[in-house]
């Protein structure tokens, strides 16, 4: 087995993207697809080391870049300028969420009938965005992810199996959008599942955060069990 690793650069109208790659070049043929998008700094080591983890379990992971080529936050202050265009202005979201789908499907090793995404923190939401755009993928997982709806789009037919990964002390998903968003996901006739961890806070997965004032602080606990659950989600869909 060897994981080869890789990026590659794509297009959303006139944005250059760049995407990381990662499967096991010991595996013959297509394999099924992870989508991953990163947290409100860009597209980071962070994900480069979940495509790398979701290379090992057998899957060509490809982690999406929102934001453009050689763009990453540094501040709290710059994060939120990179993400906030996106959050305003849904469609455009959607936009670039399809345009690295169409990417990754692109991909000789891609089995482009078992694709899923995950993502964390703002990356959360952009999964549970590219399943409200209506996407035909096996489903998505979103890790502390950001959980209100667009306001600028009309609900699309859900078609991917949800999974959200929450902490109960999540300041950035109090508990009335978590309650608006099993609602929207009900009306929507989609197959979610929900699991609320304790104690735990946003950002529960990067061990580097520790802010509890602002409401990031990691938590192993639910770090190990919210990757389980995302393995065994994988599992079912792809089944």
């Amino acid at each position: 087995m060897a994981i080869v690793a890789n990026t590659v650069s794509y297009l959303d109208q006139d944005a250059i993207l760049e995407g990381f790659f990662a499967y096991d070049d010991g595996i013959v043929g297509q394999r099924p697809v992870v989508l991953i998008h990163h947290a409100w700094a860009g597209r980071d080591q962070f994900v480069a080391d979940k495509a790398v983890k979701l290379a090992e379990l057998g899957y060509l992971a490809f982690a999406a870049d929102m934001y453009g080529k050689g763009v990453l936050g540094t501040s709290r202050e710059q994060n939120a300028a990179l993400m906030q265009p996106f959050m305003a202005d849904r469609a455009k979201l959607q936009r670039r969420l399809l345009a690295a789908l169409a990417t990754v499907k692109l991909m000789p090793w891609a089995d482009n009938h078992k694709v899923a995404a995950i993502g964390f923190c703002f990356g959360g939401l952009c999964a549970l965005d590219l399943a409200r755009s209506g996407a035909d993928i096996s489903g998505v997982v979103s890790f502390h992810g950001l959980l209100g709806a667009p306001t600028d789009l009309s609900p699309s037919q859900i078609k991917a199996k949800v999974l959200v990964l929450h902490g109960n002390d999540d300041p950035m998903g109090p508990v009335e959008q978590v309650i608006a968003l099993q609602a929207e996901l009900t009306k929507a006739s989609a197959d979610w599942q929900m699991h609320i961890y304790a104690n735990t806070m946003h950002a529960f997965t990067n061990p580097v955060a520790n802010d509890p004032d602002f409401g990031t602080v990691y938590q192993p606990l639910a770090d190990s069990r919210s990757w389980q659950a995302m393995q065994n989600f994988l599992s079912e869909i792809f089944a």
